[in-house]
């Protein structure tokens, strides 16, 4: 089975979305196999995102995903990083399809209520940030 790290962010949070995030996911047979709330340092944001350091948006960025408390979660299926991308849409919200996550939930490009890894290689480095093997459950 496939493995991706899911954010829920402070945005979601703030505005009590996790239940219907979490929905879709499950709705869409993803499984949830490890889960926790967490409120990142700007320390912990910057290393989180290191690979957008040179880009113009990254003190925006980790600004705003220490604003306040994140759900981080760890999904698993077969092709769940696609499958996850697809649930949650573009990340201009713009230009994202009905019906995705970004599209019916996000108020702008930065507070669009939901981070999801990119490919293997980025899910391997983000699940490893915030997950020790003990805690995740199941495959």
């Amino acid at each position: 089975m496939e493995k991706t790290l899911s954010i829920i962010k402070p945005d979601g949070v703030a505005r009590h979305l996790a239940g219907k995030v979490i929905d879709r996911f499950e709705s869409n047979g993803i499984n949830i196999i490890a889960m926790k709330m967490i409120h990142m340092t700007k320390a912990q944001a910057e290393g989180f995102y290191a690979v957008h350091k040179e880009r113009p948006f990254f003190n925006s960025l980790t600004t705003f995903m220490t604003s306040g408390p994140c759900i981080v979660m760890v999904l698993s299926g077969d092709n769940v990083i696609q499958k996850n991308r697809l649930l949650m849409g573009a990340t201009n919200y713009k230009e994202a399809a009905e019906g995705t996550i970004r599209r019916d939930f996000a108020t702008d490009i930065e507070k669009n209520v939901v981070h999801g890894s990119d490919s293997p290689e980025s899910a391997a480095f983000e699940i490893g940030y915030f997950f020790n093997h003990l805690e995740i459950v199941g495959k």
